[in-house]
């Protein structure tokens, strides 16, 4: 039966892959985990993004033609616990039917929990699915299951065979933190896959192989650990093209990518390196820094992402997590919690030392009444509505023209934290160039707005370009967690130019600066900027006039979510 009855969701997808992120860290409330809510609020769910019609949800992979997105889930209750594997199929990325969950404690090794994990496809074309249970003894395992019947195109039953599990945590390896196994690759013919740890606070991706991907060894060494990072958590290990777009199979030759879910900081981080295959050791370049200081899939609200590769469009997809930003009291009144990101197609940036990010292509399929503008000068203090649109469920793209950058502030190269620099200098703040960019779920008398802008300095070198969505004002209410997230953009402002995209979806703004350089996503509740009565406008506060050389904004259907 559809899971018309269930909240949680912390999704973990199977496009041939499955992620979501063990959640040893997520405050327990048992009072809440069972409890159902009578009405499910409309006010702050999102339309085009993917969520369960209610509770708590967390993961992906692609077989035969048809996507599938597993996620962690609480068929129960809107806050963490009584944990399954919920289980969506689509065609397009865009469109999904809810099925009956795929995963559920049920054996001895897995009786506690079934937690996240990871799917591959065999050279059979059979998917198996690796994932983490708790077992008996509060013991962190590694099983896997494989799909009961499969001429069912859904895939809609899976099977946990009796020789579980497959990997124990063994000698060194501490049991209590050993979870989320990969995507498994094939090197010389052997299978590989790692599984997040720590020992003391090394972050720590275990590595494990077989031939025949049932009896697995631990390597001598692990493929990668970093001091003072923490449980890392959903490690996500894969290869990248050196130019283009196209996306590479797991097992591919490439640039290599390893990504960890940091658990004490909430975020995603990820190294571009090397991976030498005959010693089983990846290597991050010079440029890429392990832990709290390293590069990001996305600056704001986004977690427990996995990628996978799309055989039939040959590229690789980035799914994420994205969680609540009000308290589980208002979780559960609302009776959800939890959506996933739009799902992302990632690639090497031309300059290989980073990733780069755009919205997958059937997204504007949803695109419905369109409003364009261009040529359109922002003075300094001025703001301009973007009119003919439903501002709350919006799809806006926009490139912002620097008449000069002669009054760009100087940089302090001790400012190090990208989020801080936001705090000190908002939307608010006038400066020299910026901050310029766009209003988004604004009230009609900007008494709620989330900022997304940018603002330019000049160091003793080049220029630095500070992209940031900004909270603090998004709502009236109370007791709200409204950062000011941020992060710096590595572009080249020869031609004084610089683009933005915002997915605007009533309680969450995906934004892509730079072409998709630079990420970020708010989660966000407003009081008096919702349906109807959101507004979207653009603004300067900068002393330098920005001009919108062009401007695309489109309202976004509602796809079937079922």
């Amino acid at each position: 039966m559809p899971f018309s009855n269930h909240l949680w969701l912390n999704i973990l997808i199977l496009y041939v892959i499955i992620d979501g992120g063990v959640k040893a860290s997520h405050k327990v409330y048992p009072q809440f985990q069972s409890l159902t809510a009578l009405n499910i609020s409309q006010l702050h769910r999102t339309a085009f993004h993917f969520q369960p019609p209610k509770n708590w949800i967390n993961g992906p992979m692609y077989y035969n033609g048809i996507y599938h997105l597993f996620y962690q889930y609480n068929p129960k209750g809107a806050v963490w616990g009584n944990i399954v594997w919920g289980h969506s199929v689509s065609k397009d990325l865009v469109n999904w039917e809810t099925l009956d969950p795929a995963i559920y404690p049920s054996k001895h090794f897995d009786i506690n929990a079934a937690w996240s994990g990871s799917a591959t496809i065999l050279p059979n074309n059979t998917p198996v699915i690796l994932y983490t249970g708790l077992d008996s003894h509060n013991m962190e395992t590694q099983n896997y299951a494989v799909p009961a019947n499969l001429s069912d195109p859904y895939l809609r039953q899976w099977i946990k065979p009796g020789n579980n599990p497959l990997i124990n945590a063994g000698n060194g390896v501490n049991v209590s933190a050993f979870r989320d196994p990969s995507t498994a690759w094939r090197v010389n013919g052997r299978w590989k896959v790692v599984v997040g740890g720590k020992r003391n606070r090394k972050g720590i991706a275990h590595l494990y192989e077989s031939r025949d991907f049932i009896g697995w060894t631990k390597t001598k060494h692990p493929l990668h650990s970093a001091p003072n990072t923490g449980m890392w958590e959903c490690p996500n290990f894969y290869p990248v093209s050196l130019s283009g777009k196209r996306g590479l199979d797991t097992s591919e030759l490439g640039k290599h990518v390893l990504k960890v879910s940091l658990d004490e900081t909430r975020y995603d981080y990820y190294t571009v390196g090397t991976y030498v295959r005959d010693e089983d050791k990846y290597v991050p370049d010079s440029s890429s820094v392990d832990g709290w200081a390293g590069l990001r899939y996305d600056y704001g609200n986004f977690y427990a992402s996995k990628t996978f590769f799309d055989p039939a469009k040959k590229r690789r997809i980035l799914w994420g997590w994205v969680n609540e930003s009000d308290s589980t009291q208002d979780d559960v009144k609302k009776g959800w919690a939890g959506i996933q990101a739009i799902p992302r197609r990632v690639w090497l940036d031309p300059n290989q030392r980073q990733l780069k990010q755009w919205p997958v292509e059937e997204l504007n399929t949803l695109r419905g009444e369109n409003v364009e503008m261009s040529h359109q000068k922002l003075k300094t203090g001025h703001h301009i509505e973007i009119k003919g649109i439903t501002a709350a469920q919006a799809d806006v793209e926009v490139t912002f023209h620097i008449r000069s950058l002669d009054k760009a502030e100087p940089f302090d190269p001790r400012w190090k934290d990208a989020q801080g620099l936001c705090a000190n200098k908002g939307p608010k703040v006038e400066g020299g160039v910026g901050p310029f960019g766009l209003l988004t779920l604004a009230s009609k008398s900007l008494e709620e707005y989330t900022a997304v802008f940018f603002r330019v300095f000049k160091s003793s070198r080049n220029y630095v370009v500070l992209l940031c969505s900004d909270a603090r004002s998004s709502s009236l209410k109370d007791g709200l967690y409204k950062p000011s997230f941020a992060g710096f953009v590595d572009v080249d402002l020869s031609d004084k130019k610089l683009s933005l995209r915002s997915l605007i979806d009533h309680s969450v703004v995906e934004s892509f600066g730079g072409g998709g350089k630079t990420c970020i996503t708010s989660r966000v509740y407003p009081t008096i900027a919702v349906l109807g009565k959101a507004h979207l406008f653009a603004f300067n506060n900068g002393d330098e006039t920005i001009t919108i050389k062009s401007l695309n904004a489109w309202s976004m259907n509602k796809p079937h979510i079922n």
